[in-house]
């Protein structure tokens, strides 16, 4: 599975609950642009709306050999394809305080494109210095048995 887009902030920003994964109703110049790695998840989120989950914020970015796309948006809303009970399931636990559904990664599962999310609660800036902090000691502990 080629890695096409990955927001390496949602790790950091957030705690994820369960992991999902679902296809991404995209136009074929979007696919063709996203499979060449013109895609930014940075900013990106997932929002419920009418019983369907939406890719928000997203940047797919213009395909070029497809010529002049005077009204393509790049940031348009893209649907995101889950079966019914992972949506169902979905509302449910979003409707709790506190989570929310977040993309982490955009990647080609075949010819498919498909986009990870997970169920996600905030973390607060304690928690986010005590990640930095495990983060410098793992990596002084490798260079010590580097030595």
């Amino acid at each position: 599975m080629p890695k096409l887009a990955i927001n390496k902030r949602a790790k950091f920003d957030y705690e994820f609950i369960e992991e999902y994964e679902g296809g991404l109703a995209l136009t074929g110049a979007e696919v063709k642009s996203a499979k060449a790695g013109h895609v930014q998840l940075k900013g990106a989120f997932v929002t419920l709306r009418d019983s369907e989950l939406w890719l928000r914020n997203a940047y797919i970015s213009p395909y070029k050999p497809a010529g002049n796309q005077s009204d393509y948006d790049p940031y348009r809303d893209r649907k995101i394809l889950v079966h019914r009970r992972e949506l169902n399931r979905l509302i449910g636990k979003t409707k709790e305080a506190g989570l929310t559904i977040v993309p982490f990664s955009l990647y080609t599962k075949g010819r498919i494109v498909k986009i990870g999310f997970a169920l996600a609660r905030g973390k607060k800036k304690f928690e986010k210095r005590e990640t930095i902090k495990k983060r410098e000691l793992d990596r002084q502990i490798r260079e010590k048995l580097k030595e």
